[in-house]
C-alpha cells in the first residue's frame, strides 16, 4: 500500500460533507467582488471623478494601508485595489479553514484513526485536503472573474489576472494550513496560526505601499520592497486592468509548493493525534470560577471576545481620524456627496459616512456574535457538552452563560469602537464632544441588529444544529451584501428587511428613532427563546 492510498475516495468524502459550506463561500466571494465593482461603476461616473478618487487614494496613507497600492484611473483597477481585500482575505481564509477541518479536526476529533484503520495511506487525507482546498481556490477565483467581468463590460483580461491573484492566495493559504496542522495540536491553534500569518502578510504589504513612492501625476502608488515578501502584496502587484502582471502567477506557484514540502516533511516526523506542538496541559488545579457554567463560558469566550475587541477598536480609531480628509475628498466629488444624501436626504454627507463606517463596524461585531455563539456548537461537537450537562446543570443555564457573555461582549466590542472613533475624530478636527457623542451613539444603535443576528444562530443552534455553521455565516454574509449594496442595486424592500442591520437608525445624520431598535430588540428575544425551547428538548450532537 502507497502513501496517497485512498487518496481520491477522501476528496470525495471531503466534498460531500463541504457541499453546502463551499459553494456558499464561492458564491458569497464572488458576488462580493461583483458589488465592489458595480458600486465603481455607479459612483464614478466621469474622470475627474476617478482622478478625485484615485489621487486622494495614493496620496492618503491610511487608504494605501487598507486598500493598497492606487494603480491610475482605470475603473476596473479602482475597483479592485478596494476590492481584492475581499477576495484576497476571504480566499486565504476558506483555504486554511478547509484544510484544517480535513486534517487537525479529524485528527482531534478521533476520525482520522478510524479512517487510518482502512487502506488508507499516511498521506492521503493532507492531499485529499489540499486538493478540495486547491479546487476551491481555483472556483473563487474563476466565478470571481465571470462576476466581475460579465456584468461590467471592463474586460476580460483584468478580471482573469485578478482571479489567478486570488486563486493564489488560496493556495498559499491552504499550504500554511497544512504546516500548522503538522505543527499544533489543536484545530484552533492551526486556524490562529494561519490567521496570523495572513495578518503579517496584510502588514508587510502595508509597510510597503505607505513608504512607497506616488507617481504618475499623483494616482499610481510603486510600494517599496516590503509589499514584495508578502504573498498579500504579491495579488495587488498584479495590478488588474493596469498592468495585468501574469509573471507574478509563479511566486504564488512556488510559495505554494515549497510550504506543501514541508508540511509533508513535518507530517513524516509525527505520530497521528499529536502535533509537533504539544497542547498545553494547563494547571494542575482549576480556577474557583469555573465551578460554575457562566465562568466556564467565560472560560471559553474570552479569547474570541479580547480579540474582537482589539481589532474592531483599531479599525474605529482609523475611520475615525479619516474625517477631516473626507470632507475634503466630498467636497470635490459631487456624484459621491449626491450618492451618500440620497441615502439620509438632509444629512450632511461626512455624517452619512459615519453611519456607512458605523454600519460595516456593525456587520463587522455582528462576525463576533456568530463566532462566539458557535463555540457552543464546537463544544457540543467535541463532546464536552455532555459530561457539564451530566451533572447538576441544567440545559438552559448552560446556554444563557453563552449567550449572557456574547450579548454583553457585542455592547462592549461597539462602544468600544465608537468611542475609538470618536476620541480619533476630535484628536484629527478639534471637535471632541461632537466627535465622541455621535460616534458613540452610532454604534450604540447597531447593538439591537448585531443581537438580533444572535437571536437567529441561538434559533439555528437550537432547531438545526448540524447546519449552524454555514446558515449563520451565509447570513452573515446576505446582511453585509444587503446593507451595503441593497440599495444600490435597487433591490426589493422585503429582500432588504430581511437583514436586521437594515433597520438601524441612521444616527447621527438623522434623529434618533426608537421605534426600530424596540422592534430589533423584540426580534432578538424570539429567536432566542426558540433556540432556547429546542434546544432543551433535542439530542446532544446530532450530525457531530
Amino acid at each position: 500500500m502507497s502513501t496517497l492510498t485512498g487518496t481520491w475516495h477522501l476528496v470525495r468524502l471531503a466534498l460531500r460533507r463541504d457541499r453546502v459550506v463551499l459553494p456558499v463561500w464561492v458564491a458569497a466571494v464572488a458576488g462580493l467582488a461583483w458589488g465592489v465593482v458595480a458600486s465603481y461603476q455607479g459612483t464614478l461616473l466621469t474622470e475627474a471623478d476617478r482622478v478625485a478618487t484615485a489621487t486622494f487614494s495614493a496620496g492618503s496613507p491610511l487608504a494605501r494601508v487598507f486598500d493598497g497600492p492606487a494603480s491610475g484611473t482605470s475603473l476596473g483597477a479602482m475597483a479592485l485595489v478596494e476590492g481584492w481585500k475581499i477576495l484576497a482575505i476571504l480566499t486565504a481564509l476558506m483555504a486554511a479553514q478547509t484544510v484544517v477541518r480535513h486534517t487537525r479536526q479529524d485528527e482531534e476529533t478521533g476520525r482520522a484513526e478510524l479512517l487510518g484503520s482502512a487502506a488508507v495511506g499516511r498521506h492521503a487525507r493532507l492531499v485529499a485536503a489540499l486538493v478540495v482546498a486547491l479546487g476551491a481556490s481555483l472556483a473563487v477565483g474563476a466565478v470571481s472573474a465571470v462576476a466581475i467581468a460579465a456584468p461590467s463590460g471592463l474586460g476580460w483580461a483584468g478580471a482573469w489576472a485578478v482571479g489567478m491573484a486570488a486563486a493564489g492566495m488560496g493556495g498559499v493559504f491552504a499550504a500554511a494550513a497544512a504546516v500548522a496542522a503538522q505543527v499544533f495540536s489543536t484545530a484552533r491553534a492551526a486556524n490562529a496560526a494561519a490567521a496570523a500569518c495572513l495578518g503579517g502578510a496584510f502588514l508587510l504589504r502595508a509597510i510597503g505601499d505607505v513608504t512607497g513612492e506616488v507617481t504618475d501625476g499623483g494616482v499610481v502608488v510603486r510600494s517599496a520592497w516590503p509589499s514584495w515578501l508578502s504573498p498579500y502584496g504579491w495579488g495587488q502587484q498584479v495590478r488588474p486592468y493596469a498592468e495585468d502582471n501574469w509573471w507574478i502567477a509563479w511566486l504564488f506557484v512556488a510559495l505554494t509548493v515549497a510550504l506543501v514540502v514541508i508540511a509533508f516533511v513535518l507530517a513524516d516526523r509525527r505520530d497521528i493525534g499529536p502535533g509537533m506542538v504539544p497542547a498545553p496541559a494547563g494547571p494542575a488545579r482549576a480556577a474557583a470560577s469555573l465551578g460554575s457554567p457562566f465562568g466556564l463560558a467565560w472560560r471559553l469566550q474570552r479569547g474570541v471576545l479580547l480579540v474582537w475587541l482589539a481589532g474592531l477598536a483599531v479599525f474605529g480609531a482609523v475611520f475615525g481620524s479619516l474625517g477631516d480628509s473626507v470632507e475634503t475628498y466630498l467636497a470635490d466629488n459631487e456624484p459621491m456627496r449626491a450618492m451618500l444624501q440620497s441615502l439620509a436626504p438632509g444629512g450632511d454627507p461626512v455624517d452619512v459616512y459615519y453611519v456607512l463606517t458605523m454600519a460595516i463596524i456593525g456587520v463587522a461585531a455582528g462576525g463576533y456574535v456568530v463566532q462566539g455563539l458557535l463555540r457552543m456548537r464546537a463544544e457540543e461537537v467535541a463532546g464536552r457538552v455532555e459530561p457539564v450537562l451530566a451533572a447538576a446543570v441544567d440545559r438552559r443555564r448552560w446556554l444563557a452563560s453563552h449567550v449572557a457573555i456574547v450579548a454583553g461582549g457585542t455592547a462592549l466590542v461597539l462602544l468600544t469602537a465608537g468611542l475609538a472613533a470618536g476620541l480619533s475624530y476630535g484628536a484629527a478636527s478639534g471637535r471632541w464632544a461632537e466627535g465622541v457623542g455621535d460616534l458613540l451613539a452610532a454604534a450604540a444603535v447597531q447593538v439591537p441588529a448585531a443581537l438580533a443576528l444572535g437571536g437567529f444562530v441561538v434559533a439555528v443552534f437550537g432547531v438545526l444544529p448540524r447546519w449552524a455553521g454555514p446558515i449563520t455565516w451565509f447570513a452573515l454574509a446576505a446582511a453585509l451584501v444587503m446593507g451595503q449594496l441593497g440599495k444600490l442595486f435597487e433591490l426589493p424592500q422585503w429582500l432588504l428587511d430581511v437583514s436586521p442591520f437594515t433597520h438601524v437608525p441612521l444616527v447621527p445624520a438623522e434623529p434618533f428613532d426608537a421605534t426600530p431598535v424596540l422592534w430589533l430588540s423584540a426580534v432578538a428575544i424570539a429567536l432566542a427563546a426558540v433556540g432556547f425551547a429546542a434546544f432543551r428538548h433535542r439530542d446532544l450532537a446530532i450530525g457531530a
